[in-house]
């Protein structure tokens, strides 16, 4: 019985810190290690050669990062990552004496904010949200009073994005976890987004603790990597084998090698993003930007400006007197896939978190559109969202505000 062939979706994709699809590379480096039987943990021949190709990759990724390889824990994904990173160390740290407060900066990714209020409802932590600026920037002397007014022996830990998901702008990274490390509080910075598009190295930044993903670099879904750095110990939410420092669990090898050969495409020997891949990146992102403001010039660029503050492959916007969703349903009925913000919050009817933590009324922040690109994306794409906006903005207006 002959098998139908999936279905297949053409248009605009510009909805890639969502999701970005696997190169072909990538695609045949994990076929080829799905290949290969045995269980990394195993002793037999079968198992030695599955732990070979695992923890060449993990050297592979660790080089990558800025890491030693005894540093890198796999895991199932961002969302896990930052999980075991907020709830393992939290749980040691208050083993070893630590007060029970957590610093969390305003418009943080989901699996941040779910976590840090997890630990609050069942753990007993106290949350001190820190708010960000309107570019949603967290700024150094931010943190530092935050840290002088709970105490630093009352600190847990500290927790930021590297790039805000939402509308990109790049935070001061090195500063913040200096202030931190000045006060003898570990640092974990949630760098998901900012992954092949900015530099990224664990070492130099000063963190303690970072998570990545591959799906967002075009590895596969379900595989991401929690730096954990020796200074640190982060209890597992796992338990049964302890094959990882900090995670149980038998452990992904053809994840590990495509996450591995999707991070090499993505960046220098250095760690650097691939210069030709960011110049390509921003000029589609600048062409983007002037696109939509020659068609509605009332539409405003939410996130670090000037661009060079922010991702090269971010443009997020809010038109006024639009709903996003309409908007959203609207290009996509156009061929044109976009976003409203998180794709982890998908199907939930609700304003940006991010926007409102900005300062943005309700009324504006319900507005908001997210273009996100790849290197490989097509000029026609661009043109194709541009020539279908005009009409989505004029439908989105006459339809109102819900």
């Amino acid at each position: 019985m002959a098998v139908a062939e999936p279905p297949t979706r053409g248009g605009a994709y510009l909805d890639h810190a969502a999701t970005s699809p696997i190169p072909e590379n990538v695609l045949d480096a994990y076929v080829e290690a799905l290949r290969v039987t045995g269980n990394p943990a195993s002793t037999h021949g079968h198992g030695q050669g599955a732990s070979e190709m695992l923890e060449s990759a993990r050297e592979r990724l660790a080089r990558a990062l800025g890491c030693d390889h005894a540093e890198l824990t796999l895991t199932g994904g961002g969302t896990e990552s930052i999980n075991l990173a907020l709830k393992g160390t939290y749980w040691a740290r208050r083993r070893a004496g630590a007060g029970p407060v957590i610093l969390i900066a305003d418009g943080e990714h989901h699996a941040t904010v779910e976590s840090a209020e997890w630990l609050r409802d069942a753990q007993g932590a106290r949350l001190r949200w820190l708010p960000i600026d309107a570019e949603g920037r967290l700024r150094p002397e931010t943190l530092a009073a935050a840290i002088s007014e709970a105490g630093p022996d009352q600190v847990a830990l500290v927790s930021f994005l590297w790039a805000n998901n939402e509308v990109g702008t790049i935070q001061p990274v090195r500063e913040l976890c200096s202030v931190a490390a000045s006060a003898g509080i570990p640092v974990h910075v949630d760098a998901v987004a900012a992954l092949g598009q900015v530099p990224i190295n664990f070492r130099e930044a000063g963190a303690d603790l970072l998570s990545v993903s591959a799906h967002k670099v075009g590895g596969p879904v379900g595989v991401g990597a929690l730096v954990v750095g020796r200074r640190v110990v982060a209890d597992s939410l796992f338990h049964g084998g302890a094959q990882q420092r900090s995670r149980s669990g038998t452990q992904d090898v053809a994840g590990a090698v495509a996450f591995a050969a999707a991070l090499e495409a993505a960046i220098e020997p250095d760690g650097s993003p691939r210069a030709d891949r960011i110049v390509r990146l921003a000029e589609l992102r600048d062409r983007l930007i002037q696109g939509v403001r020659a068609i509605d010039p009332s539409a405003v660029l939410r996130g670090a400006d000037p661009l060079s503050d922010r991702l090269p492959g971010n443009a997020h916007f809010t038109f006024p007197g639009c709903q996003g969703d309409s908007l959203v349903y609207l290009l996509d009925a156009a061929g044109v896939s976009v976003s409203v913000g998180s794709a982890c919050q998908a199907g939930v009817a609700e304003i940006s978190h991010v926007l409102l933590a900005m300062g943005l009324p309700e009324s504006e922040a319900v507005g908001a559109l997210r273009f996100t690109l790849a290197p490989d994306t097509r000029d026609d794409e661009i043109a194709a969202l541009l020539a279908a906006l005009p009409q989505a903005l004029e439908r989105a207006r006459a339809a109102g505000l819900a």
